[in-house]
């Protein structure tokens, strides 16, 4: 099964929302390079197909770490498998129609080489998890704790305020359990190319 194949096998098993259908559809349409777009330009997952891969490795990061017996008992963290699928499966919509094939110009051995790269040219300059809560919400309703989650995903590694990183973390421990997902797949996982 290719990674195409099982995204949509998860997302029908486990998200059910009203509107969830609709979305899918976009996903799947010609309105949509989401099954074949890079997850970034230069870095992890910067080659075709490497967002869904992502998002892939995002959500079985989020259920490994959830089913941790720490984070159960101790944390008492506990989510359903719905919101699970969502927000992991569904965390950089954002970087849907964003990437383009190009070239880039690169020196080896003494000498100027062009090699394909992606260049990044966002037409909803919306910031980037609040893209993806922004155009999930155009097809189905989240929780606040699925929004807070997305949208605060890239932890204090993106360009938000870090107090309010901190608050979103301790009110909505989903946020700061997808952004342990988000990088544990980013960093270990994919790694840098």
């Amino acid at each position: 099964m290719n990674n195409k194949e099982r995204f949509i096998e998860v997302y029908k098993k486990y998200i059910h929302r009203e509107g969830s259908d609709k979305l899918l559809e976009y996903l799947m349409s010609h309105s949509s390079d989401f099954f074949d777009a890079p997850a970034s330009a230069r870095y992890h997952g910067n080659y075709d197909g490497g967002l869904v891969e992502h998002s892939l490795n995002v959500y079985d990061c989020l259920k490994d770490y959830l089913e941790r017996t720490r984070v159960k008992t101790t944390y008492g963290l506990n989510y359903n498998d719905e919101s699970i699928a969502i927000v992991a499966l569904l965390h950089d919509l954002c970087k849907i129609n964003c990437y383009k094939k190009g070239t880039r110009n690169v020196k080896e051995n003494g000498q100027w080489k062009q090699v394909p790269t992606f260049e990044y040219n966002d037409t909803l300059p919306y910031g980037h998890g609040e893209k993806s809560v922004y155009m999930i919400s155009g097809y189905m309703r989240l929780t606040r704790e699925e929004a807070f989650a997305i949208r605060y995903h890239m932890g204090f590694s993106g360009s938000e305020d870090a107090r309010n990183v901190g608050a979103a973390f301790e009110m909505f421990p989903l946020a700061f359990a997808l952004s342990t997902a988000d990088m544990e797949a980013t960093y270990f996982i994919e790694g840098k190319n």
